[in-house]
């Protein structure tokens, strides 16, 4: 409950500078998290990055102050962070599906985008499996890459490595060389003055072979392990929504210091019954 709460301490921060500069630090502050964590959240409770929420909500302010008479584009560019009335329309298009000069037009559709309110939404039907897991330090073998959460860039670069990953098939080299067939996703070695951190793509370390590749070591951890049943990327998506804003907020944990990863066993990633995991360290608060 809590961490919802201060998650709508930091809708709060955004609504009230709108007309001003958003800082991501101040952000991550009031969440009492880094901005990583904070990003990462954000992003899978809404579904759109803070940086998108940020210019959704800005747009939907400047069509309504657009629609008032004597309101010039060029002042309500500036208002809204904007270096110039190009920059500006051009946004405002793609929002909207108009240009600034159009607003006042009658008859013109324009899109809201609303303020965000977070609460707890009990949704009994639907249960959640998990259960704790206890697990020591373990080494994985594979590939790394470091990649941006700025703007949420992490989320088109993590498919792209996937996807070069499985057509060169090093995920069957990963495989023979880790001595079983169930690969992971991890996220560790974050940087969060520099929006940064390393996407993993590997298998737990079991045999003794050394081939030319990444070998990460992984802490020992108290980790919470959510069942995903369903095709790829949708149910684990799902899956991640509810971790943090059903699961966390009605426990007594809190998100450990420790990588989080997604552990694939082998199988079609498409299939209806496709199941995989969520792997989270936790720590009692």
């Amino acid at each position: 409950m809590e961490m919802l709460h201060r998650m709508n301490d930091c809708i709060q921060y955004i609504e009230e500078n709108l007309e001003g500069d958003i800082k991501m630090e101040e952000l991550a502050g009031l969440f009492l998290n880094s901005k990583f964590h904070f990003q990462r959240l954000f992003s899978l409770v809404t579904g759109c990055t803070v940086a998108e929420y940020i210019r959704r909500r800005r747009l939907t302010l400047a069509a309504q102050e657009l629609n008032q008479a004597n309101v010039k584009v060029i002042d309500v560019a500036f208002r809204y962070g904007y270096e110039t009335p190009e920059s500006f329309s051009k946004a405002f298009r793609k929002a909207h599906g108009v240009s600034p000069s159009q607003v006042r037009e009658s008859g013109t559709p324009l899109k809201a985008f609303p303020r965000i309110s977070f609460q707890i939404q009990l949704k009994g039907e639907v249960e959640m499996n998990y259960r704790i897991v206890e697990k020591e330090a373990f080494q994985v073998i594979g590939k790394g890459k470091r990649v941006s959460t700025h703007n949420g860039q992490n989320l088109k670069e993590i498919p792209t490595f996937w996807d070069e990953v499985n057509t060169s098939g090093l995920d069957s080299e990963i495989c023979e060389a880790a001595g079983h067939d169930e690969m992971l996703g991890i996220c560790m070695e974050f940087d969060d003055q520099n929006e940064e951190f390393t996407y993993f793509i590997g298998a737990e370390k079991k045999s003794d072979t050394h081939p030319p590749l990444e070998v990460k070591e992984i802490p020992g951890s108290t980790w919470a392990v959510f069942e995903s049943v369903g095709p790829m990327p949708d149910a684990i998506q799902g899956v991640w929504k509810r971790i943090f804003s059903e699961w966390f907020p009605s426990t007594g944990y809190e998100h450990g210091d420790a990588p989080e990863f997604e552990l694939y066993p082998p199988g079609n990633p498409n299939d209806e019954d496709y199941r995989c995991e969520v792997w989270v360290p936790v720590m009692k608060k």
